[in-house]
């Protein structure tokens, strides 16, 4: 065996291997209060005790149970974009639904929920209060099932802001203003009056809680649990790794605690959406991810450092609350206009982000300019094949070369013998004097491996792809082929095998379907090697690939047929500027001949004359 096979072979096992595990590995698949701690004694600017341990519905006294959720008074959220409504039990968030997106691509489809009160399955919700310090107890402060008033507003929306009050009956009275822009952003300011004639101390924080641990997509590709951002430090903890956190007993749950300098944010992350708390810029805090472990809550929260009420005066804090759709534009303008540190980064990247960064940016613009997601991809097929296009030259210029040397290689060999030492001296020098690198067939096909994974992680986590549609039956192009052989391709009545199933791998779409064809053509483009080992590797290549991508997002499978249709064009056109000129039907009909010669040495038939 040459080392041209050796090393064709090898690329192609190589990029067979990494793209098999790829496809194993990612297959087409509120907690009590906390026993009272001691009030904390402290300085300005530094931080109080942390606030209850749970926030929950079981943050009630004993033997209490929290009023049903259609009992409790409530204002309405009510933007462009999302709608939902504020508990005046607590003041929480805990109602949110996003009107831009549906579950699923039916015209009827419900919009996506995000928020949820307790009471039901799922609870998730927004909180703020306050932390007692000096001679405040908790009684003195607004916590989880305060019955707040409201003051002023009735809806809120942009520009309509909402306040709500509570007088403790000793002299505070506390304010919560919420105002919600265009997109996602709340702004949460809160403030206290002291009417008194002492001064208080108190300190603020905000809470993210979520009771139970959500349904998740499962894969290894995708981050979802706690995203935060602390200084220059950005941190991944899955809903699996929030049980294993140090037990902090005067937390009474197990919970990981961060001091935030000047810049930072936390909060929970899914595939799609987010909820995060958002200090100001420049403002110190603790970030704390916590699990409550009897009651099997997750919480984040912010708390920030205790203020001094002088006696007559009024304190306040303003935080920002995000919770909608991880859109790239919306989330990079937050991190730009406002000063929030890498909030864009709390889109999973991944290892790669050196390079999905780029592809999506690229992606994106192609898309504000073409307005279709489908031909967005084939034109980034396009920018990159001719980014690499000087790569892919030299690549297919020694391919060519290392033909035109096939006879001398031939007549080494011969030459050689079964010295395989004095062979591949021979080859070596023959090399040398031809100035031709063997290995550099190898870099283009090396090149695409890492080029495929990022282009994978764009369109299965970047919510611009999700339902984004192409033309006919591709609405979806983050969904695997919706066409399938089983139906001929929707000429039948009946349905396609549901996505995930083995009738469903099995009876692939068209897609797949084109791109195994368009592999199989691209090596019709040279005679099969003449060893047996290597034409079944060759001949079974494009068709397992075929099966194995049926499963994957077909914006990707489309992005492979664009990359093999133009890979085909380009190796042919530049051997042939090499007076090399592929005969491609005839190696066709060579690779036919020689099955039925292959049949006919088994006793299964005998080849034609």
């Amino acid at each position: 065996m040459n080392d041209q096979n050796k090393n064709l072979i090898l690329a192609t096992a190589l990029s067979f291997a990494v793209i098999l595990v790829w496809f194993l590995l990612f297959p087409p698949e509120e907690p009590p209060i906390a026993p009272e701690t001691d009030v904390i004694e402290t300085t300005e600017g530094e931080l109080a005790a942390p606030p209850p341990g749970g926030v929950g519905d079981t943050a009630t006294p004993a033997g209490e149970a929290p009023a049903p959720a259609q009992e409790i008074a409530r204002l309405p959220i009510d933007t462009p974009r999302v709608e939902g409504s504020i508990s005046l039990l607590g003041g929480r968030i805990d109602t949110l639904r996003l009107k831009d997106y549906r579950e699923t691509l039916d015209d009827d489809s419900p919009t996506v929920p995000l928020l949820s009160p307790v009471g039901g399955n799922g609870a998730y919700y927004a909180l703020y209060g306050w932390t007692p310090a000096g001679n405040l107890g908790f009684d003195d402060v607004p916590g989880a099932n305060t019955e707040w008033s409201v003051e002023s507003g009735e809806t809120l929306s942009p520009g309509n802001p909402i306040t709500l009050s509570w007088d403790n009956g000793n002299g505070a009275i506390f304010r919560r203003t919420l105002s919600i822009d265009e997109d996602y952003l709340f702004t949460v300011t809160q403030s206290v009056e002291n009417t008194t004639d002492a001064a208080l101390r108190l300190a603020p924080y905000g809470i993210v809680a979520r009771h139970g641990e959500p349904d998740t997509a499962g894969f290894f590709i995708l981050h979802e649990g706690v995203v935060r951002q602390s200084d220059n430090s950005l941190e991944e903890l899955g809903y699996s790794d929030l049980p294993d956190l140090d037990f902090v007993e005067r937390e009474a749950a197990r919970a990981e605690v961060i001091d935030v300098a000047e810049n930072g944010w936390i909060g929970f992350t899914d595939k799609y959406w987010m909820t995060t708390l958002i200090p100001q810029p420049g403002q110190s805090f603790q970030s704390v991810a916590k699990y409550v472990q009897n009651a099997e809550i997750y919480q984040v929260e912010s708390r920030l450092p205790a203020i001094t009420v002088e006696a007559g005066a009024t304190g306040e804090v303003s935080t920002m609350l995000f919770a909608g759709a991880k859109e790239w534009e919306t989330i990079r303008d937050y991190e730009e206009n406002l000063g929030i540190r890498n909030f864009v980064d709390s889109i999973d990247w991944g290892w790669f982000f050196f390079l999905t960064k780029p592809i999506f940016r690229a992606l994106h613009f192609l898309n504000g300019v073409i307005g279709n997601m489908g031909w967005s991809i084939l034109a980034l097929t396009l920018l990159i094949k001719a980014i690499l296009f000087p790569l892919a030259y030299k690549s297919y210029v020694s391919m060519a070369k290392m033909k035109e040397l096939q006879p001398e290689m031939e007549k080494l060999k011969e030459r050689a013998g079964d010295d395989r030492q004095k062979m591949q001296q021979g080859m070596m020098e023959l090399y040398k004097k031809n100035k031709v690198n063997p290995a550099s067939g190898c870099l283009p096909i090396l090149l695409q491996i890492p080029i495929f994974f990022s282009l994978y992680k764009v369109i299965f986590v970047t919510i611009e792809l999700r339902h984004a549609a192409w033309f006919g039956p591709f609405r979806d192009l983050s969904a695997p082929d919706p066409t399938s052989i089983y139906n001929l391709f929707g000429a039948f009545p009946w349905a396609a095998p549901d996505p995930g199933t083995t009738l469903a791998l099995i009876f692939i779409g068209i897609l797949p379907l084109l791109l195994g064809i368009s592999m199989w053509l691209q090596q019709k483009l040279n005679p099969a090697p003449t060893d047996p080992a290597q034409q079944m590797i060759f001949a079974w290549m494009p068709w397992v690939f075929m099966f194995m991508l049926g499963g994957f997002a077909s914006g990707l499978v489309v992005y492979w047929i664009a990359n093999n249709t133009i890979t085909f064009t380009q190796q042919y056109i530049i051997m042939r500027s090499h007076g090399h000129k592929p005969d491609v039907f005839g190696n066709i009909k060579k690779s036919f001949g020689r099955k039925k010669t292959a049949e006919a040495a088994a006793g299964k038939g005998k080849p034609k004359k």
